[in-house]
C-alpha cells in the first residue's frame, strides 16, 4: 500500500468553526489505520464530523494559510465520513451503488458520522439527518450582502425567496427580506478565505457552506463568487438548488445519504426543483407542519354569467376542443426552457425531458404563461434566464412563469414590424440569439435590447438550411435544429453545416410516432 498525506480536520458536529487538525500519514485502503491514528490523538470520531483532505502530490501550485493548511485540501476534498459508505478518494455513489462522479461539485458543510448499528454491527443510515439545533420562532428574516457578477440583483433576491419558499411551503415558517439593520440569515458571496475558517476553492469543488442554529455563526450562509452562477439551467451552478440546500443547513437539517434528496451533499443539476419526502419529513420534524388556514365562510352562489370578453381564462373554446396531434402536425415555435424542449403550436404546447415526453402534455401554454398570445411565431430563454415571446409585430417577456413585460413592439428591438419566423440562442457560450425572418436573419444583443447594426444577413451564411424556417433551437451538445413544416435539420456548429442523413421527420425523431409515408415536401 501507498502512503498518503493527509489532513484532517476534526470538528464537533454541531458547530464549523472549531476544527483541530491532525496531519499523518495514511495507508491507502485501510480505514482501521486512521481510526487508531484519531484514538491515539484523543479524538472521539463517533461524536464527531470529520473533513479529510487528501494533499496534493505536486505542492507548487497550492495556496497555503499561515499554518500551513492547504487551501483546497482544507475545503476542498471533502468526503463522507470513515464509516459513510463512500470510497475515501472523494468518489460518491447513489444508493443503488452505482458510481457516479469523481471529485463531483459539493456543499462544504461536513458530513456527520453514520454510525454502526450496536446490534447488528451494519451500517444503519437515518432518512434525514439533524445538526442538533433549531430555531425558536418561525418568523425569520434575511438579508444578502453582495451578489454574484452574472446576475442582476433582482433575479438573485427572487432566486433566493423562491428558495426559501420550498421550505415555507412545508413548514410554519415565513422569511422575509430586509435590506438594513439585522438578519437572522445573512447571505453572501464570497471568496477563497473570507473569516470562518472554510475557504473556498475558486471555480468546482465546494460551491456553498452554511452554519447551524445555536453555533457560533447560526444564520451565515456563504456562497463561493467564483462559480459560474445561473438560473435554471445547467450551463453553470444553479443558484436555486444550492441556495435551497444551504438553507436546510441554516434552518438545521444535515447531509442526508439519500442520494436524490435536496439535502444530498453533492450537486447534481435537476429540474424542477422539490423536496424529497426524506427532505419534508427532516424539516417538518423540527417545526411541524404548515399552518392550516382558516376555510372562508360560504358565500352566496351568484347568478351565473357569461365570462367577460377581455378575461383570459384555461377554458378550451369549442373550436380548440380538439387537442393537435404531434404525430400529425407541423410546429409554430420550439425552444429550450429551463433546461427542457417546448413545442407550440396554436395555443399548446408540449413538453420534453431528457428527449421525453412529460405526462399531461399537450397543454394549454397559458397553464405555464398567463397571457401569452394565443399562438406563438417564435420563443427564446436569454442567458439570464428571461423567456421571450414573439407574434406578430409584438413580443413578450417572461420572469419563469411571471409577465415582466409586453406586449410591446418589435420595432423597439431594431427589428421590422413582419414577424418573426425563428429564434436561436446560439453559441457555445449560448449568448449570441438570432431572429429569422423571409429568408434572412438578424443577431441581437439581448442586454442592450437592439440588433447588431451590420445586419441582415442571408440564409446562404446557414449551409443547407432552406430559406424559410419555422423554429430553431440548440441542443445542450452545441447542436442548432431548424424545423420547417414536418421536419428537421440538424447544423454541425463545427463544420458549420448541416449534417448527412438529414431532414429527417420531427414526430419520429421527438415524439416515436410511426415513421410516415410521406416525402419531404
Amino acid at each position: 500500500m501507498r502512503p498518503i498525506f493527509l489532513l484532517v480536520d476534526i470538528c464537533t458536529a454541531t458547530d464549523l468553526h472549531h476544527c483541530k487538525r491532525f496531519p499523518s500519514l495514511y495507508m491507502e485502503g485501510s480505514r482501521q489505520q486512521l481510526g487508531k491514528l484519531l484514538q491515539r490523538e484523543g479524538v472521539d470520531w463517533t461524536s464527531s464530523a470529520q473533513r479529510i483532505g487528501r494533499a496534493a502530490d505536486e505542492r507548487k501550485d497550492v495556496q497555503t494559510e499561515s499554518g500551513g493548511l492547504p487551501v483546497r485540501q482544507a475545503h476542498g476534498s471533502l468526503v463522507n465520513t470513515l464509516e459513510s459508505g463512500v470510497p475515501s478518494k472523494g468518489f460518491s455513489q447513489d444508493t443503488e451503488g452505482q458510481a457516479a462522479h469523481w471529485n463531483p461539485p459539493r456543499c462544504g458543510v461536513p458530513d456527520v458520522p453514520i454510525l454502526p448499528d450496536g446490534q447488528n454491527g451494519r451500517n444503519r443510515q437515518k432518512r434525514f439527518v439533524l445538526s442538533g439545533g433549531r430555531w425558536d420562532k418561525t418568523d425569520l428574516t434575511y438579508k444578502i450582502i453582495r451578489f454574484p457578477w452574472q446576475l442582476v440583483k433582482s433575479k438573485v433576491r427572487r432566486t433566493v425567496a423562491e428558495a426559501l419558499k420550498v421550505w415555507s411551503d412545508v413548514t410554519p415558517l415565513t422569511f422575509t427580506e430586509v435590506q438594513e439593520g439585522r438578519a437572522d440569515i445573512v447571505i453572501d458571496f464570497t471568496r477563497y478565505w473570507h473569516g470562518d475558517n472554510l475557504p473556498f476553492d475558486g471555480p468546482g469543488g465546494i460551491l456553498a457552506h452554511a452554519f447551524f442554529p445555536k453555533t457560533h455563526r447560526e444564520g451565515d450562509v456563504h456562497f463561493d463568487y467564483d462559480e459560474t452562477w445561473t438560473i435554471g439551467n445547467s450551463l453553470g451552478t444553479d443558484l436555486l438548488q444550492v441556495a435551497a440546500h444551504e438553507f436546510g443547513h441554516v434552518l438545521g437539517l444535515q447531509h442526508t445519504a439519500v442520494s436524490k434528496s435536496l439535502m444530498s451533499p453533492f450537486y447534481i443539476f435537476r429540474y424542477p426543483l422539490s423536496l424529497s419526502e426524506d427532505d419534508k419529513q427532516g424539516i417538518q420534524y423540527l417545526y411541524g407542519k404548515p399552518k392550516l388556514e382558516p376555510e372562508p365562510a360560504p358565500t352566496p352562489t351568484p347568478t351565473a354569467e357569461p365570462p367577460q370578453p377581455d378575461i383570459e381564462t384555461n377554458e378550451i373554446t369549442n373550436e380548440e376542443s380538439v387537442q393537435p396531434d404531434a404525430c400529425d402536425t407541423d410546429f409554430d415555435a420550439v425552444s429550450t426552457i429551463r433546461g427542457e424542449l417546448f413545442f407550440f403550436k396554436s395555443r399548446y404546447v408540449w413538453r420534453l425531458r431528457g428527449g421525453k415526453l412529460q405526462a399531461g402534455y399537450p397543454a394549454l401554454a397559458s397553464r405555464h404563461w398567463q397571457g401569452i398570445p394565443s399562438s406563438v411565431d417564435a420563443a427564446f430563454e436569454d442567458p439570464l434566464g428571461s423567456i421571450w415571446f414573439f407574434q406578430g409585430p409584438q413580443y413578450w417577456i417572461y420572469d419563469g412563469e411571471r409577465r415582466v413585460s409586453g406586449p410591446a413592439p418589435i420595432t423597439e428591438l431594431g427589428l421590422s414590424t413582419s414577424p418573426v419566423q425563428a429564434a436561436l440562442m446560439w453559441g457555445t457560450e449560448k449568448n449570441k440569439i438570432y431572429f429569422f425572418k423571409g429568408g434572412n436573419y438578424w443577431r441581437f444583443n439581448p442586454s442592450a435590447r437592439q440588433v447588431d447594426n451590420v445586419y441582415p444577413r442571408t440564409m446562404a451564411d446557414w449551409r443547407g438550411i432552406p430559406q424559410e424556417i419555422d423554429a430553431a433551437f440548440q441542443d445542450e451538445t452545441g447542436f442548432a435544429y431548424f424545423l420547417r413544416g414536418r421536419h428537421y435539420w440538424k447544423f454541425d456548429p463545427v463544420q458549420v453545416k448541416v449534417l448527412e442523413g438529414y431532414p429527417r421527420q420531427i414526430s419520429q425523431d421527438f415524439f416515436s410516432c410511426t415513421p410516415s409515408s410521406n416525402s419531404f415536401r
